[in-house]
């Protein structure tokens, strides 16, 4: 899904659109000025986007070096590459020395060549104590068998988890103060419209702009790659949006102050509903997600295997 929406020469935001990164500006208090760095930024829409509205200095990584190369060349066409830089390099071993951004944000590509819990440790490490660190990702709303799980991930480019996952990997390297949002309805509290959190190929390009990217689809990957990838992509969307075993979360933390003596850490370390209840969030009551983390941290919950999953070609990789 992923693949294709890259393979475009307009630039995109990633699922959640541009109201997920006024959300994220909002809950971070972005200034003027403030160091930000995006990872798996991909073609660096969110990171232009704070550059332009909030006046950051921003920093992209991805692991993609033809992405990065996009992301340059549009920055210093759009005049704005003094306050943007971009580098290509992995989630796991970011090219930044300890604790000099004020915010970093982990994309929904971040885990996906990587594991998630290295790659969050990362996030932390060059956040500055007192900075935030904020998660866009998929989130398993059900539980889902290893094979499925295996091909899901490899089509979205990404490495969805429980979100009780994600905030233990958080809480493990050190964040407090844990905030959560649900970014998979139409229509939420954070939306001033109805806009939907996974929009079909057909639905985002023109048809111009279909045609074109199905050509350098075709140039890349040769015809069956072409029919394979829109296949899965069909497939893959009608399981996000009907059958919802994904959703999309925003996932903030704080990186507590460091004391000027020896000593912990300061901040609150306790239990989730602690940060919950710090941060002013309140855990889903309804929905998937809840039904989801009652059932523990491995997510056992309804079972899914009924599930359709590509068909004939569930055993075959993507190109």
């Amino acid at each position: 899904m992923l693949d294709l929406i890259r393979l475009s020469p307009r630039p995109i935001f990633p699922p959640g659109g541009i109201d997920l990164y006024r959300q994220i500006a909002l809950l971070t208090d972005l200034a003027g000025g403030e160091e930000v760095i995006d990872v798996a930024c991909g073609k660096g829409v969110p990171l232009e986007y704070f550059v332009r509205e909030h006046g950051v200095i921003g920093s992209g990584v991805d692991v993609d070096p033809r992405l990065i190369e996009a992301a340059e060349a549009r920055s210093r066409r759009d005049g704005i590459s003094l306050r943007l830089q971009f580098q290509t390099g992995r989630s796991d071993a970011l090219p930044y020395r300890d604790a000099i951004f004020d915010v970093a944000v982990g994309e929904v590509g971040l885990a996906a060549h990587c594991d998630p819990a290295d790659a969050v440790r990362e996030l932390v490490r060059v956040t500055r104590p007192g900075g935030a660190v904020v998660l866009v990702q998929l989130v398993w709303t059900a539980p889902v068998d290893d094979v499925r799980r295996r091909i899901l991930s490899e089509h979205l480019g990404a490495k969805p988890l429980m979100l009780v996952e994600w905030k233990r990997l958080l809480r493990d390297a050190g964040l407090v103060e844990l905030h959560t949002e649900d970014w998979s309805d139409e229509q939420t509290a954070f939306r001033p419209r109805v806009a939907k959190p996974f929009p079909d190929f057909s639905e985002i390009f023109s048809i111009r702009e279909k045609l074109g990217i199905l050509r350098r689809a075709w140039s890349r990957w040769g015809w069956n790659g072409v029919r394979l990838v829109l296949a899965r992509e069909r497939e893959v969307h009608r399981l996000l949006t009907r059958e919802r075993i994904l959703a999309l979360d925003l996932i903030k933390g704080r990186r507590p102050m460091v004391p000027d003596g020896p000593g912990p850490v300061q901040g609150p370390v306790g239990t989730e509903v602690a940060d919950e209840a710090a941060s002013g969030s309140t855990p889903r009551s309804t929905g998937p997600h809840s039904s989801a983390e009652a059932g523990g941290a491995d997510g056992v919950g309804e079972d899914t295997a009924g599930l359709p999953l590509f068909g004939a070609d569930k055993g075959r990789r993507s190109p």
